[in-house]
């Protein structure tokens, strides 16, 4: 069971992981004494937790050596707390994971080395886990026992298909029920424009009268549009057509080889800057308002920038979700942007025209293994069971490829060197300047983002010069933004948009928490700023003919 994790490890290999094994190893050699302490410390964890078992199975009270994690789903059947063989094991494990943190940390490391070095030991240990193992998993084994092996005869016909069609590793999601433009991407829509980088989609009303101002949705490309309009009942722009908007959204292309010279000057010209020019035609307005997601919410503010350099005004309010413009901070992906593996990604890049979707999404996985692969080693593979059927798994299963001009471009300029927050990123022959602008903003980050961490989103609220609304959503990076209205849905706000604090800490102190959706907090933030209600304009325009339904052609690429 780990084929999953050894191939992974090989193909971050550019990100240096195996080096810094290595040289924590050598620290290690060279300076022991963390080393032996941690070697003491295991040998006596070891030698109690044959008689801490066999207390606990007679009845009595033990402290195990090790401190043990109730809410561990690994570890949720009974039987590791009252057969005192699967304690033991249990405990056993859990003293090595101690003892091998433990020696990795004592190692006189650089901090880029020991984070990389870290976080490959957690992904060994994690695979190493005696829960992907079916000798040692008794919940695969019971499940076993009571289905007569077929539970097995179904794991090992999982196994053989991921190992051919899946390269090895574990699937995720069942896609196969999922249909693009009834389960998927379904808000109905219209393609009004097309050109070799992205589609424009415009939303058919959804009510009588809609909002003077249209709303453009930049989504990212390092993924597909549709995490904006996930669902039916689960999408973002559907909830904005339902509001009142006249929404359009960008649908990019998956860029193939011939697309690799593809910059980011191209995507903003290619890409916001002409679908602003189509909106404009269309609607006959001259105020837009854009939502941008991730990436595309970078792409959005160095548009609203770029344009009130160029004395275009026609930003009205600008929506970031989940976005990252001060990369001073970016969290645990700076482990894998760091000088050395960029270079070593820019020559792999070069060699191939483009990044491979599969190679960010199994960077992304690395940083969750036990949610996003092992726990599908186990019920895939170990207790037979199909993958679930599940939207947003099979977005996230639906990956793009990145071009090696736009991707190269963006990690050293962005990530490495963090010339956007300091005002030194030049597009499209501009030094953009974030606070060239003064629409007003609406800044959403989510509390458990581990792509875009909030605290680091916060930073946002000081580069740009307009009123900043700064709201905290409940969910991760993907949770947070598919985030409807329900009962477990909550988001912290402050009311003041004129006096925020200048960290995050200080902000959280002041916000209150609500409970329902950031959606409809923005809602009616957004319809304030929107301009009054009217006829809906026309789907296309005599310029701007409908090309065909959404959700398009670029989506299938």
């Amino acid at each position: 069971m780990l084929g999953p994790a050894s191939d992974l490890v090989e193909d971050f290999d550019a990100a240096g992981f195996g080096e810094a094994l290595s040289q924590a190893a050598r620290a290690t050699l060279t300076n022991p004494a963390g080393a032996m302490g941690a070697s003491m410390q295991l040998a006596g964890d070891l030698a109690r937790i044959p008689m801490i078992a066999a207390i606990r199975w007679l009845g009595g009270p033990a402290e195990p050596p090790v401190p043990v994690d109730p809410k561990d789903p690994r570890f949720a059947d009974s039987a590791w707390s009252t057969n005192p063989a699967y304690y033991s094991l249990r405990l056993a494990y859990l003293a090595a994971c101690r003892f091998a943190r433990e020696v990795v940390a004592s190692a006189a490391l650089e901090a880029d080395a020991a984070r990389k070095a870290t976080l490959a030991l957690d992904l060994l240990l994690d695979a190493a886990a005696p829960t992907n193992f079916l000798a040692s998993n008794p919940a695969a084994l019971k499940h076993a026992f009571g289905t007569g092996g077929a539970s097995l005869a179904r794991g090992a016909r999982n196994f053989v298909d991921d190992l051919l069609h899946n390269e090895g590793r574990p699937r995720q999601v069942d896609a196969s029920g999922f249909h693009m433009g009834r389960d998927l991407a379904a808000t109905p829509a219209r393609v009004v424009y097309r050109n070799e980088l992205m589609e424009l989609l415009q939303y058919e009303p959804q009510t009588p009268q809609v909002h003077a101002t249209p709303l453009l949705c930049s989504p990212p490309w390092i993924n597909k549009y549709y995490i904006m309009d996930l669902a039916p009942g689960r999408s973002f722009i559907e909830w904005a057509v339902q509001h009142g908007r006249t929404v359009f959204a960008i649908s990019y292309k998956n860029p193939s080889k011939d697309m690799s010279a593809t910059s980011m000057d191209d995507y903003l010209v290619r890409g916001p800057q002409i679908a602003l020019d189509v909106i404009s035609d269309i609607t006959a307005v001259a105020t837009i308002d854009i939502v941008g997601l991730c990436l595309g919410g970078a792409l959005t503010a160095i548009t609203a920038a770029y344009l009130a350099q160029s004395g275009d005004s026609r930003i009205g309010t600008v929506t970031l979700l989940n976005t990252l413009l001060d990369y001073a901070q970016p969290g645990v992906l700076g482990t894998f942007t760091d000088e050395r593996t960029v270079a070593r990604l820019e020559k792999k890049m070069q060699r191939e025209g483009l990044l491979e979707g599969r190679s960010m999404a199994g960077a992304f996985d690395v940083l969750r293994a036990n949610d996003l692969i092992f726990n599908y080693v186990v019920s895939n593979w170990l207790m037979g069971q199909d993958p679930p059927t599940f939207d947003i798994l099979a977005w996230n299963a639906d990956s793009t490829r990145m071009p090696a001009a736009m991707h190269t471009f963006y990690l050293r300029n962005f990530y490495v060197q963090n010339k956007l927050a300091a005002g030194t990123l030049e597009i499209a022959g501009t030094l953009i300047d974030l606070s060239a602008g003064t629409s007003p903003g609406y800044v959403v980050s989510a509390i458990n983002d581990h792509i875009v961490p909030w605290e680091s989103a916060y930073t946002t609220t000081g580069l740009l010069r307009g009123p900043v609304r700064f709201v905290l959503s409940s969910g991760g990076h993907i949770a947070g933004i598919v985030n409807p209205p329900g009962p477990k849905a909550w988001y912290e706000v402050a009311e003041s948009e004129t006096t925020l604090p200048p960290t995050g800490a200080g902000w959280r102190e002041v916000a209150q928490r609500r409970s329902g959706s950031w959606w409809e907090d923005w809602a009616r933030w957004s319809a304030q700023h929107a301009g009054p209600l009217g006829e809906p304009p026309p789907v296309g325009s005599t310029r701007y003919r409908v090309l065909g339904d959404g959700p398009g052609e670029y989506v299938f690429t």
